[in-house]
């Protein structure tokens, strides 16, 4: 597998070795080993998340101010654009955002550690996107960064107005947000 530091050096965007021929393909899709190995990271994942989505769906920008998850994402169908903001004060890197295109065709994953917000936008006619997780969910504990804020100004590749959840239309200003330290 490649790994690959994003501009925000703890966003690792990943892409497996792949196996194909005229019958298809094969991957590994996660190795605990081969991972911690490329990664330098032995992480324990606790839960597995499958959601399907239709183009220009638009979900998060998400994140657990308790209970923080750490996320290995994939697109198993369709093309996402797939981003991380930070949001550790401590960072250097607070308040900025990363955003790759993840996709049926790329094969690519993205690493997304504790500490920051995560949302994608569906590109696709139909999205069903995987992510692992280092934490069980925690409704009470979760949050939402609004995925327009001026403050962070992500480069959504937009052709309209996205669609998203009464939840998401509420999202918090990085401002006002709360963070961790």
């Amino acid at each position: 597998m490649k790994v690959t530091p994003a501009a925000i050096p703890d966003v690792l965007l990943i892409e497996p070795r792949v196996f194909g021929d005229e019958r298809g393909f094969f991957l590994e899709s996660f190795n605990r080993r081969g991972f911690a190995q490329a990664t330098g990271l032995d992480l324990d994942f606790v839960q597995d998340n499958h959601s399907r989505s239709g183009l220009g769906v638009l979900r998060g920008l998400h994140y657990q101010i308790e209970q923080p998850q750490g996320k290995l994402v994939r697109v198993l169908r369709g093309r996402v654009f797939d981003v991380a903001v930070d949001l550790r004060r401590s960072s250097a890197h607070f308040g900025r955002w990363v955003g790759f295109e993840l996709s049926e065709d790329n094969h690519r994953q993205l690493w997304i550690p504790p500490g920051f917000a995560h949302g994608f936008l569906v590109l696709s006619d139909v999205a069903d996107f995987l992510y692992k997780t280092t934490d069980y969910y925690a409704p009470t504990h979760e949050r939402c960064l609004r995925w327009d804020d001026e403050q962070i100004g992500i480069n959504w590749p937009l052709t309209g107005l996205p669609r998203v959840s009464d939840k998401d239309a509420r999202g918090t200003p990085l401002a006002q947000a709360p963070c961790f330290e």
